[in-house]
């Protein structure tokens, strides 16, 4: 599957145009990090629990978007963006969404 935030592949063609494809997941703080975040507010420094959420997040809401893709027959997947909002306290969603495509064989 390829995956690209442009809208289109140079070299290849868009045979057949599936429409959007999205996955997502909703991530709750784990409190033991928020005490340690705590910490690393006061004397700064990165938040590495968080960065490793967030990176983990991003990972699955991908995966579910490409096995959405790969169930409409798509090859790959263009113009992917992602985007995050707070769904309640202490929890974020983590969207991930693209166009899915059928390309041509590369040359």
């Amino acid at each position: 599957m390829l995956l690209t935030n442009l809208e289109l592949v140079p070299g290849r063609r868009v045979l057949r145009h599936f429409g959007l494809v999205q996955g997502s997941t909703v991530r709750a703080k784990h409190a033991g990090r928020d005490i340690l975040a705590g910490f690393k507010n006061v004397f700064g420094g990165e938040l590495r629990a968080y960065t490793e959420l967030l990176q983990e997040s991003r990972d699955e809401a991908l995966q579910r978007m490409i096995e959405q893709a790969r169930a409409t027959g798509a090859n790959a997947v263009l113009n992917i963006r992602f985007s995050t909002s707070s769904v309640a306290a202490g929890a974020a969603e983590i969207f991930a969404y693209g166009t899915a495509v059928q390309l041509e064989d590369e040359r």
